[in-house]
C-alpha cells in the first residue's frame, strides 16, 4: 500500500514537472521567435529575451557582471552589448539572442557607431575615459581622458564629429573623430545624460536641469533650455520624426514634444524610473523601468500600458522588429 501511494505522489509530481518546464517562458526555444525585445538587466548581470508577441520573458540570458547598453553593427550581423565589470564585448546574434562570441575590451558602458558605419566610439564610465575604436576591425584608433564620467554618445550626420556627455563634470564634449581631439568642452548644468543631433542642433538631457539643453554644434554654446520633468535622462526620436520623446527618471514621466519647435505637447505618467525606450512596428513603446524591475509597453495616445517584469535594474533596450532586419536575414539565408 505504502510502495503504490509513493509511485502514484511520484507519477504525480513528475507529470507536474514536466508541465511546469514546458509552460515555463523562461523555457521557451527563442531562436525562430517572431521578434524579440532584448533587455538589459543591468543588476542581474542578464540580458532578457522578450516575445514581443505574447509579452512574456522567454529567456534569461546570462553575462559576466553589469551589462548597460548596446548597439547594432553595421552590417546588422551583431548586437553589441556592453558588459562594462566584465570588461567584455559582447557579440549577440540580433535575431535569436544567442551569443556568438566575446571580445576584451575594457569598460564599454555606452556604446554607438557612427552614421557612416565607420567607427565605433565607446564611453569608458567608470575608467573617465572615451576610445574611438575602427568599426570593422575593432582596432583602438584613439583613446581620451575625460573626467568624470563620460556617458552618452551622438553625431553629426556627417560622422565628423561625437558629442559625449560627461555626467560628474556637468560637460559636454565635442570630438573630431578623424583626429581624436577635442574640439570644444562647454559647461551644462548637473548631470548630463543622454545626446542627440536633431534639425542642426545637438540636444542634451539634463538630469539636475529637468529638461534639454540646446547647444550650437559648432561652438558649443547654449541657445535654449526646455523644461521637461524632474530627472530628465534621455530622448528618443520617433521613426517618422515628427515627435521627440524624454524620459524624466525621477518624476516618473515621458514628455511629448513636437520634434520641429521643441515644445511640450503633453506629459505621460509612467512611474518606476522610465530609462530608455525602444519603438515596437504597431506604435508603442517599450520602456525599461529602472527602478521597478519591469518593462512598460505603452501605447502614447491613450498613456496605457502593459508591464513585464524582467531582471534587477533593466537599461538598454533594443527590438528586432524594425524594417531593416527583415532585409539582413534575408540576406543571410541567401549565402552559401
Amino acid at each position: 500500500m505504502f510502495f503504490g501511494s509513493f509511485l502514484q505522489k511520484r507519477t504525480i509530481f513528475l507529470c507536474l514537472t514536466i508541465v511546469a518546464l514546458t509552460c515555463s517562458p523562461l523555457m521557451t526555444p527563442s531562436a525562430r521567435a517572431e521578434g524579440l525585445a532584448f533587455v538589459i538587466d543591468s543588476g542581474a548581470a542578464a540580458i532578457s529575451l522578450v516575445d514581443v508577441t505574447t509579452l512574456q520573458e522567454i529567456r534569461r540570458v546570462p553575462v559576466l557582471r553589469e551589462p548597460h547598453h548596446m548597439a547594432l553593427t553595421p552590417d546588422h550581423r551583431f548586437l553589441l552589448i556592453g558588459d562594462t565589470v566584465g570588461n567584455q564585448l559582447i557579440f549577440c546574434d540580433p535575431i535569436s539572442g544567442e551569443i556568438v562570441r566575446r571580445v576584451a575590451m575594457p569598460d564599454p558602458y555606452q556604446l554607438q557607431f557612427s552614421p557612416d558605419g565607420k567607427t565605433l566610439v565607446v564611453t569608458e564610465l567608470a575608467r573617465n575615459r572615451v576610445d574611438i575604436y575602427d568599426a570593422d576591425s575593432y582596432h583602438l584608433r584613439f583613446r581620451l581622458a575625460l573626467a568624470s564620467l563620460p556617458s552618452h554618445i551622438n553625431f553629426s550626420p556627417d560622422s565628423k564629429t561625437a558629442f559625449v556627455s560627461v555626467q560628474q563634470s556637468n560637460r559636454l564634449v565635442a570630438i573630431a573623430l578623424a583626429s581624436g581631439d577635442v574640439r570644444w568642452n562647454v559647461a551644462t548644468e548637473d548631470t548630463p545624460a543622454g545626446v542627440l543631433w536633431l534639425n542642426g542642433r545637438v540636444l542634451v538631457a539634463v538630469m539636475g536641469g529637468n529638461g534639454l539643453a540646446v547647444v550650437n554644434p559648432a561652438t558649443g554654446a547654449i541657445e535654449r533650455r526646455v523644461m521637461t520633468g524632474r530627472g530628465a535622462h534621455n530622448l528618443f526620436l520617433s521613426p517618422d520624426g515628427k515627435t521627440l520623446y524624454v524620459t524624466n527618471r525621477v518624476d516618473g514621466t515621458i514628455a511629448v514634444l513636437d520634434a520641429k519647435t521643441l515644445v511640450v505637447a503633453r506629459e505621460i505618467t509612467l512611474p518606476g524610473g522610465p530609462d530608455d525606450l525602444d519603438f515596437a512596428p504597431d506604435g508603442k513603446l517599450w520602456v525599461t523601468r529602472r527602478f521597478a524591475h519591469s518593462v512598460a509597453v505603452l501605447d502614447p495616445e491613450s498613456g496605457k500600458y502593459a508591464i513585464i517584469e524582467v531582471g534587477r535594474s533593466p537599461h538598454g533596450i533594443w527590438l528586432n522588429t524594425h524594417d531593416h532586419l527583415p532585409r539582413a536575414i534575408a540576406a543571410r539565408e541567401t549565402q552559401p
